[in-house]
């Protein structure tokens, strides 16, 4: 299951993304998209998780939860492939 989490603080890193779905099950991949031209995050990111149940279980749980200062917004991704 892909899922898509936006509104992310631009400081956020690949490896503070991973610690807050590890608790949640296991991770195939995830990652913060970047700016091509600045290198700096655009603010949102992909965590992919095997398991459905977990993936669903991840996105009630963290949907509308605080990262830094900002209410991250966590749903399926069902769109293209990043």
């Amino acid at each position: 299951m892909k899922i898509i989490v936006l509104n992310l603080p631009r400081t956020t890193t690949q490896d503070q993304l991973f610690n807050l779905f590890k608790s949640h099950g296991s991770i195939k991949s995830c990652v913060i998209v970047m700016d091509k031209a600045t290198g700096e995050s655009k603010g949102f990111g992909f965590v992919e998780m095997p398991d459905m149940h977990h993936g669903n279980a991840a996105i009630q749980a963290l949907n509308g939860s605080t990262v830094g200062e900002k209410k991250i917004r966590v749903k399926m991704h069902d769109g293209p492939a990043q």
